[in-house]
C-alpha cells in the first residue's frame, strides 16, 4: 500500500514521525503526496500516557500503534519558549545559530526590543492591526519546509497555520507559499504582504462564516461528568489557577459567552480554540489542494490553545484533562478528514 500522507507531531521535548521503510536498490521511491506537521504547544510528553485509557482509538493512540514515538529524543536548548521550540524542530538548530533567542529580546548592538517574526517592511493583510506586519525576516536557518521546495524546484506548497503568528511564520520557512495567522480584533485569519498582496478568496468565505462566534456562544462544560477526571486536581484550586475575565471562580462550567472579552481573543483559551485551527486547516487543504499537486506538500499547523490554557489553569487542571480528551477527538476527526482527501497515510 503506498503512503500517501505522512503525519507528525511535536511537543516540545519529544518528537513522532511516520518511518519510511528501507528500500532496496531495485524499487522505486514512493515520495508522500503531503506531509503534515503538528505542533502541541506546551503538550507535556507524559499526557500521552496520563490520558490513555480516556482516549479514543482514532486520536493519539492512533498516532502511538501506527506510527513511532521517539521517547529519548530531545533538542537541548533554552528558553522553551513557543518560538524557540518552533524554530528549533523545523530548522533542527539551536537558538545561537537559528537567531530565535526567545518569543522576544533586546538587540545587543541597538539597545531596541524585537519580536520573533516583528518585520517593518511589511503590512498587514486581512486586518487594519498591526498584528499581521510581521515574517520570518529574523530566522537565520533553513527550515525543513525550505528545503523542500528547493528538493523539488519550488513545485512544493507550503503552508503554515497557528493563532500564533510565531506558530505559523516559523515552520513555514522563508519560501512558504503562505502562512496564516489569527487576528484578536477582528476574529479572522490573516497574513502579510511577506506572501501575498490579498486574502485568497477561500480564506474570506472560512472568516465570513463567523465560527467563531458560533463557538464562543457556548458554555464550556466537561466532556464527561466531573467527578470521573481523576488525573487532575480538584476543579476549584484558585491557588494555582487563573480565571477568565468576570470569572467569580476557576470551575465549570464555564460561562464563556458572559465572559468573553471584548474582542475575539478569548478563544484562544478554549478547547474551541484547537477545533477552529483544525477548521481553517481542513479548509486549506480543500482549497489549495494540497496532496494534489503531482509534487510533496507540506502543512505545518500549530496548536496554541494547549499553551494558552495551559498557563492559566496549569497542567494539573481540570480544564488540561478536559482540552486534551477533547484534542484528541479533534485528531481524530482531522486524520479522518486526510484518510478521505488525501488518501490513507
Amino acid at each position: 500500500m503506498k503512503c500517501r500522507y505522512i503525519f507528525f507531531f511535536v511537543f516540545f521535548f519529544s518528537f513522532s514521525a511516520f518511518s519510511q521503510n528501507k528500500l532496496q536498490p531495485s524499487q522505486t521511491l514512493q515520495r508522500p503526496k503531503l506531509v503534515v506537521g503538528l505542533v502541541i504547544d506546551q503538550m507535556r510528553w507524559d499526557y500521552l500516557y496520563r490520558y490513555y485509557e480516556r482516549y479514543g482509538s482514532a486520536g493519539f493512540k492512533r498516532l502511538l500503534n501506527e506510527g513511532f514515538s521517539c521517547d529519548n529524543t530531545q533538542i537541548s536548548y533554552i528558553p522553551t519558549y513557543t518560538a524557540c521550540g518552533h524554530a528549533s524542530l523545523y530548522t533542527g538548530s539551536v537558538p545561537s545559530i537559528n537567531g530565535i533567542a526567545g518569543n522576544d529580546w533586546i538587540v545587543q548592538s541597538t539597545g531596541k526590543h524585537m519580536y520573533c517574526t516583528s518585520d517593518s517592511t511589511v503590512q498587514s493583510v486581512g486586518t487594519t492591526s498591526t498584528a499581521g506586519k510581521m515574517s520570518p525576516k529574523n530566522l537565520l536557518s533553513s527550515t525543513i519546509t525550505d528545503e523542500l521546495k528547493l528538493a523539488t524546484n519550488f513545485r512544493s506548497k507550503v503552508i503554515g497555520i497557528s493563532l500564533k503568528d510565531r506558530g505559523g511564520i516559523l515552520p513555514a520557512g522563508h519560501s512558504a507559499d503562505a502562512a496564516y495567522w489569527y487576528d484578536d480584533l477582528t476574529g479572522n485569519w490573516i497574513t502579510s504582504t511577506y506572501y501575498r498582496a490579498n486574502l485568497p478568496t477561500w480564506v474570506e468565505t472560512f472568516n465570513n462564516q463567523k465560527l467563531v462566534d458560533k463557538y464562543l456562544s457556548q458554555k464550556w462544560t466537561t466532556l464527561y461528568p466531573l467527578e470521573t477526571y481523576k488525573q487532575s486536581s480538584p476543579d476549584n484550586s484558585p491557588r494555582y489557577e487563573g480565571k477568565y475575565p468576570k470569572e467569580p471562580s476557576p470551575v465549570f462550567p464555564h460561562d464563556i459567552p458572559a465572559y468573553r472579552s471584548s474582542n475575539a481573543s478569548t478563544i484562544r483559551n478554549t478547547h474551541w480554540g484547537n477545533t477552529l485551527t483544525f477548521d481553517f486547516a481542513k479548509s486549506a487543504l480543500q482549497s489549495e489542494g494540497l496532496g494534489k499537486s503531482g509534487q510533496t506538500d507540506f502543512l505545518a499547523i500549530s496548536l496554541s490553545s494547549t499553551d494558552y490554557l495551559g498557563h492559566q489553569f496549569g497542567p494539573n487542571s481540570v480544564e488540561i484533562e478536559d482540552m486534551y480528551l477533547r484534542l484528541d477527538k479533534d485528531i481524530a476527526s482531522f486524520l479522518n478528514y486526510l484518510d478521505t482527501s488525501v488518501g490513507k497515510g
